[in-house]
């Protein structure tokens, strides 16, 4: 498993400075990183990324700061080397799919709807010589963008979850998923996903510990004939979810 030197899945600040010697003035007096700072968690994440996986990622100026650590904790609950995997919204980072491709021998397609973030996410997966097949998406899901007839181990996705736009470091597109939870989103994935997966295939979504939502599409994925698994892990001081449906 990727790991610091001190075999732990992180990277001690001081580790940090030496790769981006910018992040010694986000420090405070007693040498604790102000990650209130956008500019701060980008390069603190950028080190991790680049120290601990060996990828080398370019954030968008105004895109969510994906973190190497949850998202790499999140692939760990349900993929498996050599799969043949689609993520929905790699987003501008492309963090999951480049992952996906060089940690877990995957073979990677990804989508993403947003101009800007196809950029950006097309560089990432070029500046680390990854395979990963990038489509853009005109606001298709999965249905009218991907060809039928492919079929799929896993489908995974970190969806947008508001109800409604929200005052944060999400853009609208990011985050409001629609629906009364914020369940609109997934939703749709686990019904197209449903003809795109092989028997046993899974789709996998990364979500907050946020009950509402997660009892919502437990609901809607048994409805479908999804099993469904929750695993909850914890991050730093979050926890988070990868709510695992798998096609019986």
């Amino acid at each position: 498993m990727p790991s610091w030197k001190d075999g732990k899945l992180g990277l001690p600040v001081r580790e940090a400075i030496k790769i981006f010697p910018e992040l010694e003035k986000y420090l405070d007096e007693k040498g604790r990183l102000d990650l209130s700072n956008r500019r701060a968690r980008i390069l603190y994440n950028k080190a991790i990324a680049d120290a601990v996986f060996d990828i080398d990622i370019e954030y968008h100026p105004r895109g969510l700061i994906t973190t190497p650590i949850s998202r790499f904790i999140f692939l760990k609950t349900f993929l498996r080397d050599g799969k043949k995997v689609l993520e929905i919204g790699t987003g501008h980072s492309a963090l999951m799919a480049i992952m996906a491709d060089k940690l877990f021998n995957c073979e990677v397609w990804a989508t993403e709807v947003d101009d800007e973030f196809f950029e950006y996410a097309k560089r990432n997966i070029e500046r680390n010589k990854s395979n990963v097949k990038l489509i853009k998406s005109n606001g298709e899901i999965i249905e009218g963008l991907i060809p039928k007839g492919e079929k799929f181990d896993v489908i995974f996705s970190a969806p947008p979850y508001y109800e409604k736009p929200t005052k944060g470091v999400l853009t609208e597109r990011e985050g409001v998923g629609g629906g009364k939870y914020g369940e609109g989103f997934s939703v749709k994935i686990l019904r197209e996903g449903w003809d795109y997966l092989n028997e046993n295939g899974k789709v996998a979504l990364f979500l907050p510990d946020k009950q509402s939502l997660l009892r919502s599409l437990i609901l809607e994925g048994e409805h479908i004939g999804y099993f469904v698994r929750d695993i909850r892990f914890k991050v730093g001081t979050r926890y988070r979810h990868s709510l695992i449906f798998i096609k019986r």
